[in-house]
């Protein structure tokens, strides 16, 4: 590889590094909870960065205290 090349190549790498650097700072300064519905795609990110978490037993045994209706009840 030449050096015109690796230079190339380097100033491709900085022009993207330059634009991640800028978003990283507009979403740090939008920080402050804002009111109303967040963006599509930041929704999207939070439903994949989100482990998902096991119902509680008290949660899903709610409901198991009253009998269920028979079909030839009704």
């Amino acid at each position: 590889m030449d050096v015109v090349r690796m230079l190339d190549e380097l100033k491709r790498e900085r022009e993207a590094i330059e634009e991640a650097i800028l978003t990283l700072e507009r979403l740090a300064k939008g920080q402050v909870k804002r009111r109303g519905r967040p963006p599509a795609w930041m929704s999207e990110l939070n439903k994949k960065e989100a482990p998902e978490r096991p119902v509680p037993a008290a949660i899903t045994q709610r409901g198991r205290g009253r009998k269920p209706v028979e079909a030839s009840a009704v």
